[in-house]
Protein backbone atom coordinates (compact mmCIF):
# COMPACT_ATOMS: atom_id res chain seq x y z
CA UNK A 1 0.00 0.00 0.00
CA UNK A 2 1.15 3.19 -1.15
CA UNK A 3 0.68 6.24 1.50
CA UNK A 4 1.38 9.63 0.65
CA UNK A 5 2.87 12.37 2.94
CA UNK A 6 0.03 14.17 2.84
CA UNK A 7 -2.52 11.85 4.11
CA UNK A 8 0.00 10.66 7.04
CA UNK A 9 0.03 14.02 8.26
CA UNK A 10 -3.31 14.89 7.70
CA UNK A 11 -5.01 11.56 8.95
CA UNK A 12 -2.81 10.21 11.65
CA UNK A 13 -3.43 13.48 13.68
CA UNK A 14 0.36 14.72 14.01
CA UNK A 15 0.21 17.64 11.49
CA UNK A 16 2.29 20.86 12.74
CA UNK A 17 -0.94 21.91 14.04
CA UNK A 18 -1.37 18.85 16.04
CA UNK A 19 2.29 18.43 16.96
CA UNK A 20 2.19 22.38 18.36
CA UNK A 21 -1.41 21.61 20.38
CA UNK A 22 0.88 18.80 22.19
CA UNK A 23 3.90 20.97 22.55
CA UNK A 24 1.11 23.72 24.33
CA UNK A 25 -0.67 21.24 26.47
CA UNK A 26 2.23 19.74 27.90
CA UNK A 27 3.88 23.28 28.59
CA UNK A 28 0.45 24.06 30.60
CA UNK A 29 0.64 20.89 32.45
CA UNK A 30 4.64 21.40 33.34
CA UNK A 31 4.06 24.50 34.52
CA UNK A 32 0.83 23.93 36.54
CA UNK A 33 3.29 22.79 40.04
CA UNK A 34 4.82 26.33 39.19
CA UNK A 35 1.73 27.79 38.64
CA UNK A 36 0.06 26.56 42.41
CA UNK A 37 3.63 27.30 43.82
CA UNK A 38 4.47 30.66 43.66
CA UNK A 39 7.38 30.02 46.09
CA UNK A 40 10.53 28.39 44.29
CA UNK A 41 11.58 26.51 47.41
CA UNK A 42 9.76 23.44 47.55
CA UNK A 43 11.25 22.48 51.42
CA UNK A 44 9.36 25.52 52.70
CA UNK A 45 7.41 24.55 55.50
CA UNK A 46 4.32 23.33 55.78
CA UNK A 47 1.33 22.52 58.33
CA UNK A 48 0.14 18.87 57.79
CA UNK A 49 -3.60 18.59 57.07
CA UNK A 50 -3.85 16.35 60.87
CA UNK A 51 -3.12 16.96 63.98
CA UNK A 52 0.18 15.88 64.70
CA UNK A 53 2.37 14.94 67.82
CA UNK A 54 5.72 15.28 65.95
CA UNK A 55 7.64 17.11 63.77
CA UNK A 56 10.60 15.83 63.19
CA UNK A 57 12.55 12.13 63.74
CA UNK A 58 15.82 11.12 64.31
CA UNK A 59 16.45 7.53 63.04
CA UNK A 60 19.03 5.24 63.88
CA UNK A 61 18.80 2.57 61.45
CA UNK A 62 21.22 -0.78 62.71
CA UNK A 63 22.12 -2.09 59.72
CA UNK A 64 23.07 -5.79 59.53
CA UNK A 65 20.11 -6.95 61.82
CA UNK A 66 20.49 -6.91 65.30
CA UNK A 67 19.68 -9.99 67.65
CA UNK A 68 16.66 -9.59 69.32
CA UNK A 69 17.30 -12.59 71.07
CA UNK A 70 20.38 -11.29 72.73
CA UNK A 71 19.42 -7.66 73.58
CA UNK A 72 15.11 -7.42 74.05
CA UNK A 73 13.75 -10.60 73.40
CA UNK A 74 14.12 -13.02 76.43
CA UNK A 75 13.34 -16.56 75.61
CA UNK A 76 14.57 -19.29 78.88
CA UNK A 77 13.00 -22.36 76.03
CA UNK A 78 15.53 -21.25 73.73
CA UNK A 79 18.12 -21.85 76.89
CA UNK A 80 16.78 -24.87 78.22
CA UNK A 81 16.68 -26.63 74.61
CA UNK A 82 20.05 -25.27 73.94
CA UNK A 83 21.66 -27.83 71.15
CA UNK A 84 18.53 -29.42 70.42
CA UNK A 85 16.70 -29.69 67.03
CA UNK A 86 13.27 -27.34 66.65
CA UNK A 87 9.91 -28.50 66.17
CA UNK A 88 10.06 -29.86 62.34
CA UNK A 89 6.28 -28.15 62.26
CA UNK A 90 7.53 -24.86 62.69
CA UNK A 91 10.17 -24.99 60.14
CA UNK A 92 7.32 -25.73 57.57
CA UNK A 93 7.77 -23.62 54.80
CA UNK A 94 10.49 -21.35 56.12
CA UNK A 95 13.08 -20.08 54.00
CA UNK A 96 16.17 -19.19 55.72
CA UNK A 97 19.40 -17.20 53.97
CA UNK A 98 21.97 -19.52 54.98
CA UNK A 99 20.91 -22.32 57.35
CA UNK A 100 19.96 -25.39 57.17
CA UNK A 101 16.81 -27.04 58.47
CA UNK A 102 18.91 -29.41 60.83
CA UNK A 103 20.06 -26.49 62.26
CA UNK A 104 19.87 -26.19 66.49
CA UNK A 105 18.41 -23.97 68.89
CA UNK A 106 20.88 -21.64 70.70
CA UNK A 107 20.19 -19.98 73.99
CA UNK A 108 20.60 -16.47 74.37
CA UNK A 109 24.08 -15.74 74.93
CA UNK A 110 23.78 -12.74 77.63
CA UNK A 111 21.30 -12.34 81.09
CA UNK A 112 18.46 -10.34 81.14
CA UNK A 113 16.81 -8.40 83.77
CA UNK A 114 13.83 -6.24 84.16
CA UNK A 115 14.79 -2.56 84.11
CA UNK A 116 12.63 0.21 85.30
CA UNK A 117 9.12 0.99 87.01
CA UNK A 118 7.59 -0.85 83.72
CA UNK A 119 9.43 -4.13 84.42
CA UNK A 120 10.63 -4.53 80.89
CA UNK A 121 13.55 -7.36 80.40
CA UNK A 122 16.61 -5.97 78.90
CA UNK A 123 20.38 -7.29 77.98
CA UNK A 124 23.17 -6.61 80.07
CA UNK A 125 24.49 -5.46 77.06
CA UNK A 126 22.26 -2.17 77.22
CA UNK A 127 23.06 -0.45 80.70
CA UNK A 128 22.54 3.24 78.69
CA UNK A 129 18.89 2.31 76.94
CA UNK A 130 18.05 0.51 80.81
CA UNK A 131 18.17 3.91 82.29
CA UNK A 132 15.58 5.25 79.50
CA UNK A 133 13.63 2.65 79.14
CA UNK A 134 10.66 4.03 81.10
CA UNK A 135 10.49 6.91 78.14
CA UNK A 136 10.53 4.48 75.72
CA UNK A 137 8.06 1.96 73.85
CA UNK A 138 9.58 -1.38 72.75
CA UNK A 139 7.57 -3.48 69.79
CA UNK A 140 8.75 -7.67 70.46
CA UNK A 141 6.23 -8.36 67.16
CA UNK A 142 7.73 -6.58 64.44
CA UNK A 143 7.87 -8.67 60.76
CA UNK A 144 9.31 -7.93 57.11
CA UNK A 145 8.52 -9.82 54.30
CA UNK A 146 12.05 -10.22 53.20
CA UNK A 147 15.25 -12.02 54.33
CA UNK A 148 17.94 -10.87 52.74
CA UNK A 149 19.83 -6.99 53.69
CA UNK A 150 19.22 -5.10 50.72
CA UNK A 151 15.68 -5.72 49.87
CA UNK A 152 15.20 -5.87 53.60
CA UNK A 153 16.16 -2.55 54.07
CA UNK A 154 15.12 -1.36 51.20
CA UNK A 155 11.60 -2.14 52.21
CA UNK A 156 12.38 -0.83 55.83
CA UNK A 157 13.26 2.58 54.64
CA UNK A 158 10.90 2.90 51.40
CA UNK A 159 8.28 0.58 52.08
CA UNK A 160 9.26 -1.47 48.83
CA UNK A 161 12.12 -4.42 48.08
CA UNK A 162 12.41 -2.39 44.96
CA UNK A 163 14.99 0.15 43.54
CA UNK A 164 13.49 3.76 42.85
CA UNK A 165 10.84 4.46 45.76
CA UNK A 166 11.28 7.35 48.18
CA UNK A 167 12.75 6.24 51.41
CA UNK A 168 10.58 7.63 54.64
CA UNK A 169 12.64 10.58 55.46
CA UNK A 170 11.85 11.65 51.67
CA UNK A 171 8.20 11.54 52.66
CA UNK A 172 8.05 13.46 55.65
CA UNK A 173 10.35 16.01 53.90
CA UNK A 174 7.86 16.29 50.92
CA UNK A 175 4.91 16.31 53.25
CA UNK A 176 6.49 18.54 55.97
CA UNK A 177 9.09 20.90 54.14
CA UNK A 178 12.26 21.93 56.81
CA UNK A 179 12.13 24.65 59.43
CA UNK A 180 16.25 25.16 58.78
CA UNK A 181 16.81 27.51 55.80
CA UNK A 182 20.34 26.97 56.40
CA UNK A 183 20.41 22.99 56.00
CA UNK A 184 18.90 20.28 54.33
CA UNK A 185 15.29 18.98 55.40
CA UNK A 186 17.37 15.36 55.22
CA UNK A 187 20.20 14.77 56.56
CA UNK A 188 22.45 10.88 56.87
CA UNK A 189 25.40 10.14 59.04
CA UNK A 190 27.15 6.66 58.56
CA UNK A 191 28.99 5.16 61.06
CA UNK A 192 30.33 1.27 61.59
CA UNK A 193 32.23 -1.12 59.19
CA UNK A 194 31.13 -0.42 55.90
CA UNK A 195 28.32 0.89 53.85
CA UNK A 196 24.82 -0.11 53.81
CA UNK A 197 24.04 -3.21 51.50
CA UNK A 198 20.65 -1.04 50.20
CA UNK A 199 23.35 1.71 49.53
CA UNK A 200 22.02 5.03 48.55
CA UNK A 201 18.40 3.56 48.06
CA UNK A 202 17.37 4.00 51.64
CA UNK A 203 17.66 7.15 51.56
CA UNK A 204 17.08 8.26 48.32
CA UNK A 205 14.32 10.51 46.85
CA UNK A 206 13.66 7.83 44.07
CA UNK A 207 10.82 9.21 41.32
CA UNK A 208 10.33 12.50 43.93
CA UNK A 209 12.35 15.63 42.86
CA UNK A 210 15.97 15.30 44.35
CA UNK A 211 15.28 18.39 46.64
CA UNK A 212 13.84 15.24 48.89
CA UNK A 213 16.74 13.22 48.49
CA UNK A 214 18.84 12.64 51.80
CA UNK A 215 22.05 14.55 52.01
CA UNK A 216 24.74 12.48 53.65
CA UNK A 217 27.24 14.58 55.72
CA UNK A 218 30.69 13.25 56.60
CA UNK A 219 31.92 13.01 60.33
CA UNK A 220 34.67 15.33 61.24
CA UNK A 221 35.52 18.98 60.75
CA UNK A 222 34.03 18.72 57.07
CA UNK A 223 30.53 17.38 56.98
CA UNK A 224 30.45 18.68 52.89
CA UNK A 225 33.18 18.56 50.68
CA UNK A 226 33.67 21.79 48.74
CA UNK A 227 32.04 24.43 50.65
CA UNK A 228 34.68 26.49 50.80
CA UNK A 229 35.52 29.47 47.72
CA UNK A 230 38.31 28.19 45.35
CA UNK A 231 41.18 30.85 45.20
CA UNK A 232 40.29 34.41 43.59
CA UNK A 233 36.29 34.27 43.92
CA UNK A 234 35.52 36.53 47.06
CA UNK A 235 32.03 36.58 48.81
CA UNK A 236 30.74 39.25 46.08
CA UNK A 237 32.14 37.40 43.24
CA UNK A 238 29.76 34.47 44.79
CA UNK A 239 26.78 36.25 45.34
CA UNK A 240 26.93 38.03 42.72
CA UNK A 241 26.98 34.63 40.30
CA UNK A 242 24.85 32.59 42.09
CA UNK A 243 22.30 35.52 41.53
CA UNK A 244 22.81 35.43 37.87
CA UNK A 245 22.01 31.73 37.69
CA UNK A 246 19.27 31.79 40.51
CA UNK A 247 17.47 34.55 37.14
CA UNK A 248 18.21 32.22 34.52
CA UNK A 249 17.39 29.19 36.33
CA UNK A 250 13.95 31.00 37.77
CA UNK A 251 13.31 32.01 33.63
CA UNK A 252 13.20 28.38 33.29
CA UNK A 253 11.43 27.34 36.07
CA UNK A 254 8.34 29.45 35.43
CA UNK A 255 7.91 28.63 31.67
CA UNK A 256 8.53 25.04 32.21
CA UNK A 257 7.39 24.19 36.17
CA UNK A 258 10.39 21.00 35.91
CA UNK A 259 10.96 20.31 39.48
CA UNK A 260 14.27 19.54 39.39
CA UNK A 261 14.68 23.32 38.55
CA UNK A 262 13.49 24.56 41.84
CA UNK A 263 15.71 22.01 43.52
CA UNK A 264 19.30 23.09 41.72
CA UNK A 265 17.63 26.63 42.73
CA UNK A 266 17.26 25.27 46.23
CA UNK A 267 20.56 23.71 46.46
CA UNK A 268 22.77 26.32 45.40
CA UNK A 269 21.63 28.93 47.69
CA UNK A 270 21.53 26.07 50.53
CA UNK A 271 24.78 25.04 49.53
CA UNK A 272 25.77 29.18 49.52
CA UNK A 273 23.97 29.14 53.47
CA UNK A 274 26.02 25.65 54.68
CA UNK A 275 29.32 27.85 54.14
CA UNK A 276 28.98 29.30 56.97
CA UNK A 277 26.39 26.95 59.15
CA UNK A 278 27.75 23.42 58.58
CA UNK A 279 31.51 24.54 60.09
CA UNK A 280 29.89 26.02 63.44
CA UNK A 281 27.02 22.47 63.00
CA UNK A 282 29.99 20.48 63.14
CA UNK A 283 32.14 21.70 65.74
CA UNK A 284 31.62 19.80 68.76
CA UNK A 285 34.30 21.23 70.85
CA UNK A 286 31.72 23.94 71.81
CA UNK A 287 29.89 20.88 73.51
CA UNK A 288 29.82 20.89 77.60
CA UNK A 289 32.68 18.30 78.49
CA UNK A 290 29.05 16.88 80.64
CA UNK A 291 27.39 16.40 77.19
CA UNK A 292 30.39 14.56 75.82
CA UNK A 293 30.50 12.48 78.21
CA UNK A 294 26.78 11.65 78.45
CA UNK A 295 26.91 10.82 74.60
CA UNK A 296 30.87 9.38 74.65
CA UNK A 297 31.49 11.28 71.93
CA UNK A 298 34.80 12.78 70.88
CA UNK A 299 35.70 16.01 69.06
CA UNK A 300 37.56 15.53 65.69
CA UNK A 301 36.85 11.15 66.41
CA UNK A 302 34.19 10.24 64.05
CA UNK A 303 31.95 7.53 65.90
CA UNK A 304 28.26 6.56 66.05
CA UNK A 305 28.29 8.62 69.15
CA UNK A 306 29.31 11.60 67.85
CA UNK A 307 27.16 11.26 64.94
CA UNK A 308 24.05 10.77 67.68
CA UNK A 309 25.54 14.13 69.34
CA UNK A 310 25.79 15.87 65.76
CA UNK A 311 22.00 14.57 65.30
CA UNK A 312 20.53 16.79 68.28
CA UNK A 313 22.72 19.95 67.04
CA UNK A 314 20.59 19.27 63.72
CA UNK A 315 17.29 18.59 64.82
CA UNK A 316 17.73 21.93 67.06
CA UNK A 317 18.84 23.87 64.07
CA UNK A 318 15.26 23.07 62.16
CA UNK A 319 16.59 19.75 60.37
CA UNK A 320 13.05 17.68 59.94
CA UNK A 321 14.72 14.43 59.64
CA UNK A 322 18.39 12.93 60.56
CA UNK A 323 19.06 9.09 59.86
CA UNK A 324 21.79 7.40 61.24
CA UNK A 325 23.42 4.34 59.64
CA UNK A 326 25.42 2.01 61.50
CA UNK A 327 26.31 -1.25 59.53
CA UNK A 328 27.71 -3.79 61.97
CA UNK A 329 25.28 -6.06 63.19
CA UNK A 330 24.94 -9.01 60.43
CA UNK A 331 26.20 -11.62 63.32
CA UNK A 332 26.44 -14.80 61.63
CA UNK A 333 29.54 -16.01 63.81
CA UNK A 334 31.72 -14.25 66.77
CA UNK A 335 28.04 -12.93 67.97
CA UNK A 336 29.01 -12.80 71.42
CA UNK A 337 32.34 -10.42 70.52
CA UNK A 338 30.63 -8.71 68.19
CA UNK A 339 27.38 -8.13 69.95
CA UNK A 340 28.87 -6.56 72.83
CA UNK A 341 31.29 -4.59 70.67
CA UNK A 342 28.20 -3.00 68.77
CA UNK A 343 26.68 -2.48 72.11
CA UNK A 344 29.15 -0.25 73.57
CA UNK A 345 29.52 1.92 70.37
CA UNK A 346 26.17 2.64 70.27
CA UNK A 347 23.69 1.71 73.44
CA UNK A 348 25.08 4.84 75.72
CA UNK A 349 24.98 7.44 72.47
CA UNK A 350 21.36 5.92 71.82
CA UNK A 351 20.03 6.24 75.65
CA UNK A 352 22.07 9.94 75.54
CA UNK A 353 20.37 10.76 72.61
CA UNK A 354 16.80 10.42 74.16
CA UNK A 355 17.87 11.77 77.82
CA UNK A 356 19.00 14.95 75.94
CA UNK A 357 16.35 15.97 73.57
CA UNK A 358 13.97 15.22 76.89
CA UNK A 359 16.26 17.57 79.07
CA UNK A 360 15.97 20.83 76.20
CA UNK A 361 12.26 20.02 75.84
CA UNK A 362 12.56 18.20 72.09
CA UNK A 363 11.56 14.76 72.84
CA UNK A 364 7.88 15.84 72.85
CA UNK A 365 7.69 16.48 69.68
CA UNK A 366 10.36 14.62 68.20
CA UNK A 367 10.17 10.57 67.00
CA UNK A 368 13.29 8.52 68.65
CA UNK A 369 13.33 5.24 66.10
CA UNK A 370 15.67 2.53 66.29
CA UNK A 371 15.70 -1.02 65.08
CA UNK A 372 17.15 -2.72 62.02
CA UNK A 373 15.78 -4.55 58.99
CA UNK A 374 14.98 -8.05 60.36
CA UNK A 375 16.10 -10.32 63.48
CA UNK A 376 17.92 -13.45 64.02
CA UNK A 377 16.74 -17.09 63.76
CA UNK A 378 16.72 -18.80 67.42
CA UNK A 379 18.99 -21.57 65.75
CA UNK A 380 22.65 -21.45 65.54
CA UNK A 381 25.00 -21.05 62.25
CA UNK A 382 28.76 -20.86 62.60
CA UNK A 383 28.62 -23.53 64.97
CA UNK A 384 26.84 -22.01 68.20
CA UNK A 385 28.25 -18.18 68.23
CA UNK A 386 25.81 -16.94 65.42
CA UNK A 387 22.39 -16.31 64.04
CA UNK A 388 20.92 -16.12 60.69
CA UNK A 389 18.41 -13.61 58.75
CA UNK A 390 14.92 -14.02 60.46
CA UNK A 391 11.92 -11.84 58.91
CA UNK A 392 9.38 -13.54 60.90
CA UNK A 393 9.92 -11.88 64.38
CA UNK A 394 12.16 -8.90 65.72
CA UNK A 395 12.32 -5.56 68.17
CA UNK A 396 12.25 -2.33 67.53
CA UNK A 397 12.25 0.65 70.27
CA UNK A 398 11.26 3.88 69.97
CA UNK A 399 10.49 7.29 72.41
CA UNK A 400 9.12 10.61 72.38
CA UNK A 401 6.86 12.42 69.89
CA UNK A 402 3.31 10.96 71.06
CA UNK A 403 4.54 7.96 71.63
CA UNK A 404 3.47 5.70 74.69
CA UNK A 405 6.62 5.54 77.27
CA UNK A 406 7.43 2.84 79.60
CA UNK A 407 5.69 0.28 77.23
CA UNK A 408 6.12 -2.86 75.53
CA UNK A 409 3.91 -4.03 72.78
CA UNK A 410 3.58 -7.33 70.91
CA UNK A 411 4.67 -11.12 72.04
CA UNK A 412 6.83 -13.87 70.08
CA UNK A 413 6.50 -17.75 70.94
CA UNK A 414 8.31 -19.27 73.41
CA UNK A 415 11.51 -20.13 70.84
CA UNK A 416 11.36 -16.32 69.49
CA UNK A 417 10.20 -17.73 66.15
CA UNK A 418 6.79 -16.17 65.13
CA UNK A 419 4.87 -13.36 66.00
CA UNK A 420 2.03 -14.20 68.30
CA UNK A 421 0.11 -11.26 69.37
CA UNK A 422 -0.02 -7.54 68.18
CA UNK A 423 1.14 -8.39 64.78
CA UNK A 424 3.40 -4.71 63.46
CA UNK A 425 4.15 -5.22 59.58
CA UNK A 426 6.92 -2.82 58.29
CA UNK A 427 3.87 -1.00 56.53
CA UNK A 428 2.00 -0.42 60.10
CA UNK A 429 5.26 1.34 61.45
CA UNK A 430 4.95 3.37 58.74
CA UNK A 431 1.50 4.08 58.73
CA UNK A 432 1.91 4.87 62.50
CA UNK A 433 4.80 6.72 62.58
CA UNK A 434 3.03 9.06 59.95
CA UNK A 435 -0.18 9.55 61.61
CA UNK A 436 1.96 10.68 64.74
CA UNK A 437 3.81 13.58 61.76
CA UNK A 438 -0.44 14.56 61.01
CA UNK A 439 -0.48 12.18 57.83
CA UNK A 440 -3.35 9.91 56.75
CA UNK A 441 -1.06 7.18 55.58
CA UNK A 442 -3.16 6.59 52.50
CA UNK A 443 -3.61 10.41 51.44
CA UNK A 444 0.31 11.20 51.69
CA UNK A 445 0.60 10.13 47.60
CA UNK A 446 3.22 10.85 45.07
CA UNK A 447 1.94 10.77 41.41
CA UNK A 448 4.28 8.89 39.14
CA UNK A 449 3.47 7.32 35.77
CA UNK A 450 -0.29 7.12 36.39
CA UNK A 451 -0.38 5.90 39.65
CA UNK A 452 -0.35 7.50 43.47
CA UNK A 453 2.31 6.03 45.12
CA UNK A 454 2.72 6.39 49.06
CA UNK A 455 5.15 5.17 51.62
CA UNK A 456 2.52 2.38 53.05
CA UNK A 457 2.31 0.76 49.21
CA UNK A 458 -1.37 -0.54 49.28
CA UNK A 459 -1.38 -1.69 53.12
CA UNK A 460 -0.34 -0.72 56.87
CA UNK A 461 -2.63 0.41 59.49
CA UNK A 462 -2.24 2.57 62.59
CA UNK A 463 -0.94 1.02 65.76
CA UNK A 464 -2.86 2.57 68.25
CA UNK A 465 -1.64 0.60 71.37
CA UNK A 466 1.48 2.89 70.63
CA UNK A 467 -0.32 6.17 71.04
CA UNK A 468 0.23 8.01 73.73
Amino acid sequence: MQVSRRWFFRDCGVGLGAIALAQLLQAESLAAPALAAPSSDPLAPKKPPLAAKAKRVVYLFMAGAPSHLELFDYKPQLTRYNGTLPPQELLAGYRAAFISHDAKLLGPKFKFAKQGKCGAELSELLPGLSEVVDHIAIVKSMMTDAFNHAPAQILMNTGSQQFGRPSFGSWATYGLGSESRDLPGFVVLNSGRKGTSGGNSNFGSGFMPTVYNGVPFRSGAEPVLYLSNPRGIDATVQRETLDAVKALNQKRLDLVGDPEIATRINSFEMAYRMQASAPELSDLSKEPKTILDMYGAEPGKPSFASNCLMARRLLERGVRFVQLFHEAWDQHGNLTKDLTQNCKDCDRASAALVKDLKQRGLLDDTIVLWGGEFGRTPMAEGGNDGRDHHPNAFTYWMAGGGIKPGFSLGRTDDLGFNVVEDRVHVHDLHATLLHLLGFDHTKLTYRFQGRDFRLTDVSGTVVKKLLA
